[in-house]
């Protein structure tokens, strides 16, 4: 065989392999649901349970130890404080309050499913490889998540994806900015079901239930997602940094005014305490 010719073969056997890689790529995409887009939340309430507002009126099984706190997170707000939501000193939200963020989307590949998020806790990964859960798993505040994918209907396409959420997590953590809260143990774990509506494809569910030591059974919402269709979708960033106005000193909440001068959460508070600072000379 001349060497124009053995060349020739070569470059024939290596388009058939292209192609074969394109084909298999094409098939294992046409497995996956399509997901792709700009997801924002169907109702404006960020809150854990979409469908009601913030704090009591979500109605969260509570003990009464944690509903005592949750009480407490709420006055102290009425009163200037930042209460019991840690977000509000620039805390990552962590799970489950991050799935409540403008601005999702989602990534899937065969081993892993990344959720990108807005704000400061702005990535998930949720395994799917098959793997099994770590000896140890390093504390954070989102968790470690495995899931895998579910073809309902045996059509050959994926229809839901499963995923189970566990910690240690860091704290503290809420739901929503009122302050409900998690257990401080941190030994929270979460139960998904991510999976697009049957009656509009434009509607994704994410359905939540959540164990936890400071609710009296586990607590289930759903939470919708609307997709945006155009493809110039802005992709907001939130910074808490920047962004946060609220300065805890000790156990007192104060505020910075649109010049950074320290100024009072309510009528009568006392300042903070200057024992470490001395008045300018001529003061």
């Amino acid at each position: 065989m001349s060497d124009r010719h053995a060349n020739g073969a070569i470059a024939v056997a290596v388009a058939a392999v292209l192609a074969m890689a394109a084909n298999n790529a094409a098939a294992a995409d046409a497995k996956y649901p399509n997901w792709k887009g700009h997801w924002v939340p169907a109702t404006p309430n960020a809150t854990f349970d979409p469908t009601k507002p913030a704090g009591i009126a979500q109605q969260a099984p509570l003990t009464p130890e944690y509903q005592k706190v949750l009480e407490q997170s709420i006055t102290d707000q009425g009163r200037g404080g930042v209460g019991n939501d840690a977000v509000a000193q620039c805390y990552a939200a962590g799970m489950p309050r991050m799935m409540s963020y403008h601005a999702q989307e989602y990534v899937i590949t065969p081993d892993v499913t990344y959720i990108l998020l807005g704000g400061d806790d702005n990535l998930r990964r949720v395994w799917t490889d098959g793997r099994d859960w770590p000896k140890t798993i390093a504390p954070t505040y989102q968790g470690y998540s495995l899931g895998h994918w579910v073809d309902e209907d045996g059509d050959g396409t994926y229809d839901a994806l499963e995923v189970d959420t566990r910690g240690p997590f860091k704290g503290p953590r809420s739901y929503d900015a009122s302050g409900l809260p998690l257990h401080e143990d941190n030994e929270s774990t979460f139960k998904e079901r991510f999976f697009l509506d049957k009656a509009n494809p434009n509607i994704l569910h994410d359905v939540i239930t959540v164990t936890d030591h400071a609710l009296t059974r586990p607590w289930t919402v759903d939470k919708t997602f609307v997709r945006h269709t155009d493809p110039l979708e802005e992709w907001p960033e939130e910074y808490c940094h920047v962004t946060n106005r609220n300065v805890l000193l000790g156990k007192e909440n104060y505020r910075l005014d649109d010049n950074g001068v320290l100024m009072p959460t309510r009528p009568g508070q006392e300042p903070p305490d200057l024992r470490y600072f001395r008045p300018p000379p001529g003061r």
